[in-house]
């Protein structure tokens, strides 16, 4: 096989991810697979636990697209990792992103770290629909305290 052809695949093989299958969801955007990866959906931010009925609501809804024993695809994007080891991934059950749905239900909003902006157009259509629809996080107008901000302690909640 040629050099050229042979680190082409091995550099396909590790961008491609095995389908995983759910063991358990952590809050609105993180998830962990059986085989114990950490998975942190890309493109949305959901409330942190500290934010009260939200968080909860954001966290339950991720696991009804992803009960326990569901198996999903994993599509990663340029960046594979975060700083806390969590693979970064576009998230299909089926042919639903679920990090879409999420945004489209209001339990997300849209959060961008490039360079992983693959589906950053479809998911900003999802925020404008759950904002129009009042859905969600929207559903009393503009959240208070975005998840980001709450993170960095420059509010006590949504």
């Amino acid at each position: 096989m040629p050099l050229v052809l042979a680190i082409w695949l091995a550099g396909s093989l590790a961008a491609a991810r095995p389908a995983c299958v759910v063991a358990r969801v952590i809050d609105g955007d993180t998830f962990r697979c059986r085989d114990g990866t950490r998975v942190r959906l890309i493109g949305i931010d959901s409330p942190e636990r500290g934010q009260g009925p939200a968080a909860r609501a954001a966290a339950q809804a991720l696991a009804r697209w992803l009960p326990r024993g569901r198996m999903v695809r994993l599509e990663l994007d340029v960046v594979a990792t975060d700083r806390y080891g969590r693979t970064l991934a576009w998230v299909w059950v089926a042919d639903t992103l679920v990090n879409e749905a999420m945004v489209r239900a209001g339990w997300a909003m849209l959060y961008t770290v490039p360079p992983n902006v693959k589906y950053v157009d479809r998911l900003t259509r999802a925020q404008r629909a759950a904002r129009a629809a009042r859905v969600g996080l929207w559903r009393q107008g503009e959240p208070t305290c975005s998840p980001a901000r709450f993170r960095r302690k420059e509010c006590a909640g949504l």
